[in-house]
């Protein structure tokens, strides 16, 4: 997938492919099981290998996406023929290259800098969350929210589409999203409070994927930590 050649409209609808289809730790799970196998896999064979009912395997096979349906007919000519699912080997890059303007972050953060610090890092925050709901928005299918789990899965997804190359870690109650790099590069260094956009990122988003939270920066490389992490 050729990011750079895409219009700004087609990046977020394959920005919006990718978390719709994986924001779901069940779902990913699959499609990674089924994307190991050349001959693909039958649901039965899925629902055994994840510890899941046939017909929900099913439900997730049917709403991963980036997989395709074989019909295997019986060899003797007898009996139903039977459903294969695999890969379709698309080229799914689901770390995209960094868009990064150091100038204009730069420029963010001395603008910010002008303002006292509290006041600046209300207002980083306030701005990120703001687009963070707007994402959400355009991410959530319908008005039902996402279990925790799912939405700081969709969320890290989200993130590594504009350059934070996020990922989820951890289980219920000590869920948290670690960073290896942010589009703001070096002007964050300089500027620390553009870490509170991306903390208001965090928030919108999963406000609007699963409900008020309060997430927590714990760590970030501005402080001197090798990756950012945010708790949930």
């Amino acid at each position: 997938m050729d990011t750079d050649a895409l219009t700004p409209d087609e990046f977020n609808a394959a920005v919006s492919s990718i978390t719709a289809s994986f924001g779901d730790p069940t779902r990913r799970d699959i499609y990674l099981l089924v994307r190991q196998r050349d001959d693909g896999m039958t649901a039965a064979e899925v629902a055994s290998a994840v510890d899941l009912h046939a017909n929900v395997a099913r439900h997730h096979l049917a709403a991963a996406g980036h997989l395709k349906v074989i019909v295997a007919r019986p060899t003797s000519g007898a009996g139903r023929p039977s459903k294969r699912y695999s890969s379709t080997q698309e080229d799914i890059q689901l770390a995209f290259p960094v868009r990064r303007d150091d100038l204009l972050g730069t420029l963010l953060g001395r603008a910010l800098s002008r303002l006292p610090h509290s006041e600046a890092q209300a207002l980083a925050e306030e701005v990120g969350r703001e687009y963070g709901l707007a994402l959400a928005d355009s991410i959530e299918p319908g008005n039902a929210h996402r279990s925790l789990e799912a939405a700081v899965g969709a969320i890290a997804d989200a993130l590594t589409s504009y350059g934070f190359q996020a990922r989820a870690e951890g289980a219920a109650g000590e869920l948290r999203i670690v960073s290896e790099g942010c589009p703001f590069g070096q002007a964050a260094v300089e500027h620390p409070v553009l870490c509170a956009i991306d903390r208001g990122l965090v928030s919108g988003m999963l406000t609007g994927l699963h409900g008020e939270r309060s997430p927590r920066l714990s760590g970030s490389v501005p402080m001197g930590d090798a990756v950012c992490t945010t708790d949930i």
